[in-house]
């Protein structure tokens, strides 16, 4: 992102979809609009949103992956990509009676623990993310207190094996790719930033960074309809985590360790922001109401901006128009 990045502005009024279950943390829109999402105890849901805001919407149970549900994919043929935290990487159709299709379950021997989000290339190739191989989602902060870079991104052909494209990144999370497909971009929540790997042209093979130093820590990525991408702001840059990514990996991981012993740490209002293809920021939205908490998913449609969250028990939808 250029060092001139915008100024962050109020998200538009923000309307909550209560669920009967927490943790909404990935959504995408299906080909007839309705958004599709996961929840903790394993359920995948779609939503067709209100009219109007404070009119009805309308969900249904489309499926349960019995394991727990995080980043999502679209793919051409209706079918969707789910990122399970505990059983791998997944395919399912939402429109069929058939089950869940384990496209991956292990990576370079070890088991997939933490498959975090994906997205699919037109020729069938899965490019998917793994955050940790030292953590499980339950200790998600623990792994951006070390700092200790674990993450990977992978790409699995159509037939093929998972292969390791990058390792070592700083908890591996969002993934998309770019409009014509020459490269994919992956957050790496615990550095701030967006690296890019190039897939086709004279840098094919390579990485470089995308976007560095954004406002806040950043979570799941979907393309923006002005052909570049959203970026979801789980929680704003602070000081203190700051100062702890400085110290020594000893103290770091002294500070992990307490960490799992207190209170889960509330968690902060909800942010995007919007860059282009070149890594550029277009806009930062932030709720400045504090509505809706710890924004880890957006997807947008028609002029509608949705939100997915890790913590809540609700979607949010805006209109942008």
């Amino acid at each position: 992102m250029s060092p001139r990045r915008p100024a962050p502005a109020p998200l538009p009024s923000l309307h909550r979809i209560e669920l009967d279950g927490t943790g909404p943390e990935d959504v995408v829109f299906d080909h007839a609009g309705r958004v599709l999402t996961g929840l903790g105890d394993g359920r995948l849901l779609r939503i067709e949103l209100p009219g109007r805001p404070g009119g009805p919407a309308h969900l249904a149970e489309i499926g349960r992956t019995g394991g727990r549900p995080l980043g999502l994919d679209l793919l051409a043929d209706g079918r969707l990509l789910v990122c399970d935290a505990q059983r791998g990487l997944l395919r399912f159709d939402p429109d069929g009676t058939a089950g869940f299709d384990v496209l991956a379950d292990s990576v370079a021997g070890q088991p997939l623990r933490f498959c975090s989000n994906a997205v699919a290339a037109s020729d069938g190739t899965v490019y998917f993310t793994v955050s940790s191989r030292r953590y499980g989602l339950a200790d998600w902060p623990s792994d951006i207190v070390e700092h200790r870079p674990t993450g990977l991104l992978v790409r699995l052909a159509p037939g093929g094996e998972p292969e390791v494209l990058l390792d070592g990144l700083q908890f591996a999370n969002g993934v998309a790719l770019a409009p014509d497909e020459s490269f994919v971009v992956v957050a790496e929540t615990g550095a701030r930033r967006l690296t890019r790997w190039w897939l086709t042209g004279a840098g094919a093979g390579r990485h470089d960074t995308f976007a560095r130093d954004l406002p806040g820590f950043p979570d799941n990525m979907s393309r923006s309809p002005g052909g570049g991408f959203w970026v979801a702001l789980a929680g704003p840059r602070t000081a203190p985590l700051d100062w702890l990514h400085r110290t020594a990996p000893p103290v770091r991981r002294a500070a992990a360790a307490a960490l799992r012993l207190l209170p889960p740490l509330p968690a902060h209002a909800a942010g995007v922001v919007e860059v282009d293809v070149r890594g550029r920021g277009i806009r930062q939205l932030a709720d400045a109401g504090r509505q809706f908490r710890m924004a880890t998913g957006v997807a947008e449609r028609d002029g509608r901006l949705v939100l997915g969250s890790l913590v809540e028990d609700a979607i949010a939808w805006c209109d942008l128009r």
